[in-house]
């Protein structure tokens, strides 16, 4: 295979578990997933699905409890997961970059937004310093904030939560990274601050042919501005599939019923259903098979009498599931 037909990024059965008092968390259990440049992916499920322990697994920036207990993660020529922490330090930020969910935690309170993006370009490029302030300006002119030679002087504190966002974008694509990871990047906005924050995100992507992972709940957002879908459960990965195919054949039974429970604007409130049970403990010492079985309507003994199948649907669409539909 040339160099130019491998994937931007490769998880490869990917496990990770955290150490607590009250038990081991299986928190990512054999997840795999491959990224190509330009390419968008979403990351879907319920809260405590691990999106996020996945995001920060990419960037290796876990808590010290975690530890990966299988596989691997390559980013272009990178093993992430044995490359020496001055080398993670050189990529983060410049080849890959993360939005974080809440930005007014993330930017620093007591510096100015300008100078945070300074730090930025002075750690991760050749910039002169007399271009610094220059360059700073830009990339917040690039992510359309009003008047960004007097928002650069501001603290994150007077500015709104949509500038805020729009702050974290221009840090994170302050050094053109091939990888960004937008983790809940719209928590806390409103409807048109959302749809306006994931255009601008899409927009700047194909630009620079970025490829981009969006983590979200949200599945709809994710049908939107997605190409691709994977959906996750309690750590397991459940189906992969382009983001129109998983809308129209939803072949995992808990990818149905998150389907079913997604509002559009065809779809009345009495049609929406919920789904039923909860996510597993996963600090149980037995845990099926499928995580999805105690809350599933099509559980049959097989469901939890070994590995479970990865059933290839059609090409691009897979499915990791006993009994698909």
């Amino acid at each position: 295979m040339s160099r130019e037909a491998l994937p931007l990024l490769k998880v490869a059965n990917l496990s990770l578990e955290f150490r607590t008092r009250s038990g081991t968390v299986r928190a990512l259990e054999r997840v795999s997933l491959g990224l190509d440049k330009g390419e968008t992916v979403g990351i879907v499920g319920e809260s405590g699905s691990g999106k996020s322990v996945l995001a920060y697994a990419l960037l290796r920036i876990l808590d010290p409890a975690s530890r990966i207990t299988s596989g691997s993660i390559h980013f272009g020529g990178l093993d992430v997961l044995r490359a020496k922490e001055r080398d993670l330090q050189e990529v983060r930020g410049r080849e890959i970059a993360m939005i974080f969910q809440n930005p007014r935690t993330a930017l620093n309170p007591i510096r100015r937004v300008g100078e945070q993006i300074e730090d930025v370009l002075r750690a991760h490029t050749t910039t002169l310093r007399e271009d610094l302030r220059k360059r700073a300006i830009e990339a917040l002119a690039q992510v359309r904030i009003p008047d960004p030679e007097r928002r650069y002087s501001a603290y994150p504190f007077e500015l709104s939560g949509g500038q805020c966002q729009r702050v974290m974008i221009a840090l994170a694509l302050a050094c053109n990274p091939q990888l960004l990871i937008a983790d809940e990047p719209t928590t806390g906005l409103d409807v048109t601050t959302q749809a306006a924050i994931l255009q601008l995100v899409g927009e700047l992507a194909r630009a620079r042919r970025m490829a981009t992972i969006f983590i979200t709940h949200d599945l709809a957002l994710a049908s939107e501005f997605c190409d691709r879908i994977v959906v996750m459960h309690a750590g397991h990965v459940v189906e992969v599939a382009p983001a129109a195919r998983l809308f129209q054949r939803p072949c995992h039974p808990y990818t149905s019923r998150l389907v079913a429970s997604t509002a559009s604007a065809e779809a009345t409130i009495d049609a929406l259903a919920s789904i039923p049970g909860s996510l597993p403990d996963l600090r149980r010492a037995e845990l099926p098979d499928c995580r999805v079985l105690e809350r599933c309507d099509r559980s049959i003994p097989a469901c939890s009498a070994g590995p479970l199948p990865e059933v290839l649907v059609e090409p691009g669409h897979r499915v990791h599931c006993v009994r698909p539909l």
